[in-house]
This record gives structure tokens, C-alpha cells and sequence, in this order.
């Protein structure tokens, strides 16, 4: 197990976060954890990169000196997997809000979906989720979604680098995406289902790699904690 003053003067942890919890979750669990069992009163402790609380998968937690280099390893190519539902569409983009519209999908098929991926291969104008965290006017996206105000969002240039359907089973398809920081998968559900003359939105998203970090490498924030009690 490794000491407290390993831990102060920098670690990488390669932390799987579960389905539901928010990244900050992840992130004071493991603060929570190293100042329970290893007596730590003051540790600084920060992830790469955010995870939606509707994604699992891998977040990148570091410690001590070494959140110096968070910066460095939030600008990774990262990759994902998961589903888009065909046919409907949410003002989230994802699960975490209601079902708003539905569309025809009897035209599309398969060779459409493989066909379809080649116009958000490389770099693409991509438009932000408006249930996003990025602030506008000093206030989170989200919140002025919440409220029912109108937003107008920039695009922003983005590049998917791999697009690979895995599996198609409609309403649902499995994807596999190696994207830059940045990349909404959010958006990228809603704009392939337009982009199909249909709708489209995320029903499950998971975080395989950042860079050269693999997420069969990383343990549960319980995991992590098992592994340092004493």
C-alpha cells in the first residue's frame, strides 16, 4: 500500500465511476478516504476531466503535487462506447430529461448508419448540449435550460478521430468513438440522429481510455478505499 507521503507528492489514480454518481462524488470519496485511513488532514485531490452522472467509466484522479498536471491530461484524446436511441429525441440529449419528440425511422437502415458516421469523422462544428455545464452570461447552461430561458450557443470545432458503429439492433446502436477534449457525445447522438432525417439520443455512455489510460486498469472509488484501509 503505498504511504501518505507518496501520496502528497503526487500519484495518477485510474478510478472507475459508477453509473449515477457525479465526478465531484468520485473525487471526495477518495479525499474522504486517504484523510480517514491515512490520516491525511490536508491533501489536494482533483479528476482529469469530467464525467456525467449518467456515464460510468474511466476519470483520471490526482493527487498532491501531481494535479499540476491535470491540464496536460484533460487535452487527451479520449475514447467511449455506448448507445444512441433512434427515432427520439430528449432536451438533454440523454436520459436525464423526458422524451420531447419522435420521429420516422422505416427509412433507416443499416448502410444509412455506417454511411452516416462518415460525416462526423475528422474535424466537425459540434453545438454544446444546452444541459451543459459550460457558463454563459456567468450562469451553467443547465441552469438557464432549467429555467426555460432561451441560450444561444456557439459552435465549437471538435474532432472525432474513430466513429465506429458496433452494433444495430433499432431503436438502439452501439457505438465506439475516439474523440478530442471537448467532444460532446451528447451532441453527437442528436446530430447523427438529424443527420438520418430522424432523431437521436444517448441512452448509455462509458469512458474506456484517456490517452495511453485504460479504464480495465482503473478500480471502484470502494475499491480504492478497501485498498487503503489499513
Amino acid at each position: 500500500m503505498p504511504t501518505p507521503e507518496e501520496f502528497t507528492e503526487g500519484k495518477v489514480l485510474l478510478i472507475d465511476k459508477p453509473l449515477h454518481w457525479s465526478s465531484f462524488q468520485a473525487v471526495n470519496k477518495i479525499k474522504w478516504s486517504l484523510k480517514k485511513h491515512l490520516g491525511l488532514k490536508k491533501i489536494k485531490v482533483g479528476h482529469a476531466g469530467t464525467l456525467d452522472p449518467l456515464a460510468s467509466g474511466l476519470l483520471i484522479i490526482c493527487t498532491g503535487k501531481f494535479t499540476k498536471r491535470i491540464p496536460e491530461l484533460q487535452g487527451m484524446v479520449k475514447e467511449y462506447t455506448g448507445t444512441f436511441h433512434v427515432g427520439a429525441t430528449t432536451p438533454s440529449y440523454d436520459l436525464e430529461t423526458e422524451v420531447n419528440q419522435t420521429f420516422d425511422t422505416a427509412h433507416i437502415t443499416e448502410a444509412l448508419i455506417h454511411e452516416t458516421t462518415n460525416q462526423f469523422t475528422g474535424e466537425i462544428d459540434q453545438k454544446p448540449p444546452v444541459f451543459s455545464a459550460i457558463k454563459k452570461d456567468g450562469k451553467r447552461l443547465y441552469e438557464h435550460a432549467r429555467k426555460g430561458e432561451e441560450v444561444e450557443i456557439a459552435y465549437r470545432k471538435v474532432t472525432i478521430h474513430e466513429f465506429e458503429i458496433t452494433r444495430v439492433a433499432l431503436p438502439e446502436i452501439d457505438f465506439r468513438v475516439v474523440c478530442s477534449k471537448g467532444t460532446y457525445i451528447r451532441s453527437l447522438a442528436h446530430d447523427f440522429g438529424q443527420a438520418m432525417q430522424s432523431g437521436a439520443h444517448l441512452t448509455a455512455l462509458r469512458r474506456t481510455k484517456i490517452g495511453d489510460f485504460n479504464v480495465i486498469n482503473a478500480i471502484s472509488p470502494q475499491a480504492f478505499e478497501d485498498e487503503v484501509t489499513p
